[in-house]
């Protein structure tokens, strides 16, 4: 009896914690997250929606301060800057939008980064601080963009329940 509770709710939270802590209606989810891996490699996902008479192009960049910086680029005419050539990379994420992955430089990570990801000339943009990168983990992410008190609402529910 108490699994078939869990289940329950279990899949009410996945199907209704969305729905009520969607605080833009419109937005499926955040356009730029940024998030650190187990290996201590830098995560960014960029979800832009592409504009389907274009070409893609994306362009990975982080700022502190006034000066940008390029990390990764697939832009015709348009170079990463040699420290981060061979340290990261770019894959394509379905059903739009690009994760760029750059391997270990969470140390060298400037204190309070802003990071921008260009996906054919759309901006997205995301601040973070070095001390405050959220690991990549599932878990970590539905805290951080879930409603908390729903979570605790369904645990709460599935105790009592059973």
């Amino acid at each position: 009896m108490m699994y078939r509770s869990l289940f329950v709710y279990g899949v009410l939270g996945v199907l209704l914690v969305p729905v009520w802590c969607d605080s833009d209606p419109e937005a499926e989810f955040e356009l730029i997250t940024v998030c650190i891996e187990e290996d201590e490699d830098l995560r960014v996902d960029c979800r832009i929606t592409p504009k389907l008479s274009q070409i893609n192009s994306y362009e990975f960049s982080w700022s502190n301060g006034s000066k940008e910086n390029l990390i990764n680029t697939n832009v015709s005419g348009s170079s990463a800057e040699p420290r981060f050539k061979d340290q990261s990379y770019v894959e394509e994420l379905e059903p739009h939008g690009y994760r760029m992955t750059l391997e270990g430089f969470t140390e060298k990570l400037p204190h309070n980064t802003t990071f921008m990801c260009k996906i054919t000339k759309q901006v997205a943009s995301a601040y973070v601080e070095r001390d405050n990168l959220v690991p990549c983990s599932a878990v970590s992410i539905f805290l951080k963009k879930s409603c908390i008190w729903v979570a605790g609402l369904l645990l709460y529910l599935s105790h009592t329940g059973s």
